[in-house]
Formats: structure tokens, C-alpha cells, sequence
């Protein structure tokens, strides 16, 4: 391909998409392909300075609005930082998190007008858009028991601490958003051992890039032959 590859996961807390996006990243890198892994929020040194402020709560208290304007800031200087570079030069980029997050946590959970949500994305990734999406489905109670088994000692951020009823309203929004766009996304049961969704996401990946690069091809032969 000589445009890059651009794949986000999604999920809620607990999925495990860092293990997924990191299985993945090996397994393409042993195909021979440049692999960048990055995340939201965060992904680029402004983006960085950003996460801190949201998943510590410091935003929260100003509201679902603020907290999605400060990830849209962060988004947009990722995007543009990183995610367009180098899907410009034709590596593939792995993200833990994109605009669907926002989609959920924000738009649905927060309450915040559809209109205002999607301007913001417009804005916010100017036509950078997921070629792939993996969410990784699982029930929010058991996300929310490997959430807290991988965190330890540590406190729970500013959306896993909330609680498990809204846990499950963002599962279902993930799935809507599935389901409105079958192209993009894929569901894979985030609940199988690990070396099995990894399997799944591994299958989803090839396949969507294999399909890509023949439309692709298809496009080129068309264009040569209207010369």
C-alpha cells in the first residue's frame, strides 16, 4: 500500500486494547511492515500535556463539554503531529482510542448535543478517519475486575471510577456505533483468551487491509484506462 494503514480500538476499560494493539504490532512487524502504536489521549508531546489534566479529573469538574473540547484540542494536535505523517508515508498506525470514545464518553454519557459532537470531530480530524475500527466487547463487570487487578494499588482514573450503570450504557453505545457502521468496525469478544482475540483482531486487520489495497488496485486500472 502506498498510503499507510489506520486502525483504532475501542472498547470499554478493562478490554484489554493495550495487549491487543501491542499483539498486533508484533505480528505486522513480522510481516515486515512499520508499525506505530500510539494512544489517546495523549500520542504527541502536546497530546501528552493534555492526558494528565483529563484522567486525573482536573477537567471534570467544568463539565462534559470542556472535558470533550480538551480532547478534541489533544486529538487534533495528534492527528496532525503524528497519525497523518505517518499513514502519509505508508506505515500502519495502531491507537488505543479515537473520536468513538469521545462519541461515547462525552456525546452519550455526558449528554452533549449531537450538532456540537460532530462539528468538533470535523473539525478536530479533518478527513484523518479510522480505516479499521476493533472494539473489543466485554461485559463491563469483568472489564472493571481486570481494570482494577492491572491497576493495583493505584487509584481509578477519571472514567473508570464511574459507575458500573454507566459502564454499561457506554457498552451499548460502542455497539450502536458498530452497527451504524458495519464497514469500519469490527466487534471482536474481548472476553476469550487473550491469544484467541488476538487471532480475531490479527484476521480483522489482514482483511480490511487486503480489501483496501484491491479497491485500490481497482481504482488505479480504472484511472489508466480512462488516459
Amino acid at each position: 500500500m502506498s498510503r499507510g494503514f489506520f486502525i483504532t480500538f475501542e472498547g470499554g476499560d478493562g478490554a484489554g486494547k493495550s495487549t491487543q494493539i501491542d499483539r498486533l504490532a508484533e505480528a505486522l512487524r513480522e510481516q515486515g511492515r512499520e508499525v506505530i502504536v500510539t494512544r489517546e489521549p495523549g500520542g504527541s508531546p502536546g497530546a501528552e500535556a493534555v492526558r494528565h489534566v483529563l484522567l486525573s479529573g482536573a477537567a471534570e469538574t467544568f463539565g462534559p463539554a470542556m472535558e470533550a473540547i480538551l480532547f478534541a484540542a489533544a486529538r487534533s494536535d495528534h492527528v496532525e503531529q503524528l497519525i497523518r505523517p505517518a499513514v502519509e508515508r505508508g506505515a500502519i498506525v495502531l491507537c488505543d482510542r479515537f473520536y468513538d470514545s469521545t462519541r461515547v464518553y462525552q456525546g452519550v454519557t455526558g449528554n452533549l448535543d449531537a450538532d456540537f459532537m460532530a462539528e468538533l470531530e470535523r473539525v478536530t480530524v479533518n478527513g484523518m478517519l479510522p480505516d479499521l475500527t476493533v472494539i473489543l466487547d466485554i461485559d463491563p463487570e469483568e472489564g472493571l475486575r481486570r481494570a482494577g487487578a492491572r491497576r493495583g494499588a493505584e487509584a481509578p482514573d477519571r472514567f473508570e471510577k464511574e459507575t458500573l450503570s454507566i459502564h454499561r450504557q457506554r457498552r451499548k453505545a460502542f455497539m450502536a456505533i458498530a452497527k451504524k457502521e458495519p464497514d469500519r468496525c469490527v466487534v471482536v469478544d474481548a472476553s476469550d483468551a487473550p491469544e484467541k482475540v488476538a487471532a480475531n483482531v490479527l484476521k480483522a486487520a489482514l482483511s480490511a487491509m487486503a480489501r483496501r489495497e484491491r479497491d485500490d488496485n481497482l481504482a488505479a486500472r480504472g484511472g489508466r484506462g480512462n488516459v
